[in-house]
């Protein structure tokens, strides 16, 4: 099975954006959630509305002095930032910190700072990676729950979680069926005159049968056109 990461938000503002970052969580399958500090204590009256029905994920949420106290249980942490200059340690992009965090059964954490700042320092510090989501660098402005959705999203992408129900493909129709379509159209059109000048019906014909030929109709819609076809050709129908 593979590891779920812990989402750590240290010192949250907001009891909205708790809650919304509760909800881009467990759309994806996390359900741990770990508060540092958080500015209006908790439980919050504002979280649960903001979830949306993530109760789980605020439920469940275990409250911490400091970050150093809500990672002390994980072998792998990530401090979700800009790139820091004060400090030297690993840069990575979402993909190598999904990949991590999927390749080892030990528990990993995720770091994400207040709203208006961002990680301390020292907070960064604790963390065996920054990991950074490409921006447009005139326009940095993610919020919590943006930041919390996009590396939730990335980590779900290697997991099983539960896909829309796709439609599935028909089969191409056997190419007798195709010919049978081509030959009546061919045989309209013959009788229309369509044809014209004679020099070019070879032509014609064959840029015809490629319209058909390659776009992989299944045989519902090769009755389908023929339907059509004799539709056009034959008497109108009385209502």
């Amino acid at each position: 099975m593979i590891a779920k990461p812990v989402i750590v938000l240290v010192r949250p503002q907001l009891g909205q954006n708790i809650g919304k970052a509760a909800r881009a969580m467990l759309n994806f399958g996390l359900t741990e959630m770990r508060l540092v500090a958080p500015r209006d204590g908790w439980p919050n009256p504002e979280a649960g509305p903001a979830a949306s029905g993530a109760d789980i994920v605020l439920e469940k949420a275990e409250v911490f002095a400091t970050a150093r106290d809500a990672i002390a249980d994980c072998s792998h942490v990530f401090a979700s930032t800009v790139r820091r200059r004060d400090l030297v340690m690993p840069v990575i992009g979402p993909e190598e910190m999904a990949d991590r965090i999927t390749a080892s059964p030990q528990r990993s954490a995720i770091l994400f700072g207040p709203e208006r700042s961002g990680l301390e320092t020292d907070e960064v510090a604790l963390a065996d990676a920054i990991v950074t989501v490409p921006i447009n660098s005139s326009f940095g402005s993610l919020n919590l729950a943006q930041a919390v959705i996009l590396l939730a999203y990335e980590w779900s992408k290697r997991t099983e979680l539960a896909q829309p129900t796709a439609k599935a493909l028909e089969p191409p129709a056997p190419h007798g069926e195709l010919d049978g379509l081509i030959e009546q159209l061919n045989g309209e059109l013959d009788a229309k005159g369509y044809f014209h000048p004679p020099s070019r019906t070879e032509a014609t014909r064959n840029t015809l049968r490629t319209i058909f030929t390659k776009t992989g109709w299944s045989s519902r819609e090769v009755k389908a056109i023929r339907g059509v076809v004799r539709a056009l050709v034959g008497p109108a129908r009385t209502r």
